[in-house]
């Protein structure tokens, strides 16, 4: 039985179930750790801990002497050690054979190795070996790995990609949680009651639907008190932004920190960029040609942590993994990117006015900042979405230091657009009306430029009562 998937999907949880369930089976179970070098079969040799039966008492040859190297704890129930042999080849043959009697003899239905990406090439060639015997009623094999950490070389595709006659294969492979079940999910964490439409699709998007995920992100946002029972449903209090639980920072870190550096450059510059970005705009945010991006692109990809669509454009699988990698920056560094990532969207046609105010307001270019905020109000206000218009134009004021009539001008649109606004009076609007009344108090304003400005501030105060 083969089980894969990405990290978190729930491989360990099925395979708790499953042993769990009351059938009277003799299993073995071990988890192959992630070191930096590999125990030669650690795994193995750790499954044998589960056993309660003394070994004096189980019927072996002469043949379990080749284990007392492995198992010294043994060693005054084991039979005496055998003669030491010449050929490597031939002293492995022995142990697996002596390894496949230990099972047999404590009639061990099913081994279970979990997290085999990570386990060492003699502990995939037993496995290899056990399944190979599995005909002369030999113990059943579970293995559990996230295939996107298996290299091309490694004999874990061998064992998952040729058995012998007679052996069966199940595999399961499991998917991210669809939104309905997303939505169960974090219900089921919260004393069963449901959660909004809106909740349900935050957690999705920003997760992924990978359950560790959900788990984490529900409990970080309890602890945080971010969540409010309201009108019979759990809504989050603010919707915004979703902060990365340390499991699951550490884990992408860790796993990023294994790629070459040319591939982490790439991941910090699509962490930058934060949305489907191709190849040409990655490399010029990462500073790297595009043949070197292209492949540190693939690199990432086969690992599982960057996605592609069939337009070449790339991004993050995972929204929180993306903000993992982009909160390990420098300062000073994601300053620079958010530069590098300004400079390559402008050369896109039309430029994507919205996302070039982002990276220059990052990277404090205030000028190309004000430029493209201006820009990206104008659209949003055309488009009707006078609240995205209005968050771009009064960032301007709480980040920046503008000159008097960019600050009258900018000022004048923003009150402009917060008339147009059709939610009701909210934060966003006592921050434009503190806004207009900071700006009013500019030294060198015109009476004109302040009259512009006064105009929508009087008829939002007269909205808000």
């Amino acid at each position: 039985m083969l089980v894969e998937g990405e990290a978190g999907i729930g491989k360990s949880r099925l395979v708790r179930e499953w042993l769990a369930a009351p059938d009277q089976r003799t299993a073995l179970v071990s988890v192959c750790p992630p070191l930096r070098e590999s125990l030669t079969l650690g795994p193995i040799v750790d499954a044998f801990r589960g056993i309660d039966r003394p070994v004096s008492r189980l019927r072996l040859t002469e043949l379990a002497g080749a284990l007392r190297p492995l198992f010294p704890e043994w060693s005054s129930d084991l039979p005496p050690a055998l003669p030491p042999l010449s050929d490597a080849k031939a002293a492995r043959h022995r142990l697996f054979r002596a390894l496949d009697e230990l099972l047999r003899a404590l009639h061990v239905d099913v081994l279970v190795l979990e997290d085999a990406h990570w386990a060492d090439e003699v502990t995939l060639e037993f496995l290899l070996f056990v399944a190979s015997r599995q005909q002369s009623d030999g113990p059943s094999l579970v293995i559990s790995y996230r295939p996107e950490e298996v290299d091309a070389g490694s004999l874990l595709l061998r064992l998952t990609s040729r058995f012998p006659a007679g052996v069966t294969q199940l595999r399961i492979a499991l998917a991210p949680l669809r939104p309905d079940d997303t939505a169960a999910l974090v219900s089921s964490m919260l004393d069963g009651n449901p959660i909004s439409q809106e909740f349900t699709t935050f957690m999705h998007e920003r997760t992924g639907g990978v359950p560790l995920v959900l788990e984490e992100s529900v409990r970080l946002m309890c602890d945080r008190a971010d969540l409010v029972f309201r009108d019979g449903q759990w809504v989050r209090l603010k919707l915004r932004k979703l902060q990365v639980p340390p499991t699951v920072r550490d884990s992408t870190r860790e796993r990023v920190g294994r790629l070459s550096p040319a591939a982490q450059q790439v991941l910090r510059a699509a962490a930058t960029l934060a949305e489907r970005s191709s190849v040409a705009t990655i490399a010029m945010t990462a500073g790297l040609p595009p043949a070197a991006c292209r492949g540190a692109i693939a690199e990432a990809a086969d690992v599982g942590v960057l996605d592609g669509d069939d337009r070449g454009q790339w991004r993050f699988r995972h929204v929180l993994a993306a903000t993992a990698v982009y909160e390990a920056i420098p300062s000073a560094e994601r300053r620079h990117l958010h530069l590098l990532a300004g400079r390559a969207l402008e050369g896109i046609d039309p430029p994507p006015v919205a996302r070039l105010a982002h990276h220059f307001r990052e990277a404090g270019e205030t000028r190309s900042w004000a430029r493209y905020a201006e820009q990206g109000a104008e659209l949003a206000m055309a488009s009707g979405d006078h609240t995205k218009a209005v968050d771009l134009l009064v960032d301007l004021f709480s980040w920046s230091e503008l000159p008097p009539a960019d600050r009258a001008r900018v000022a004048r649109i923003a009150g402009v657009a917060a008339l147009g606004r059709r939610e009701p009076v909210d934060e966003v609007y006592h921050r434009v009306i503190r806004t207009l009344r900071s700006v009013l108090e500019t030294p060198g304003l015109s009476a004109r430029q302040q009259a512009e400005i006064r105009n929508p501030l009087g008829r939002l105060l007269i909205i808000g009562g």
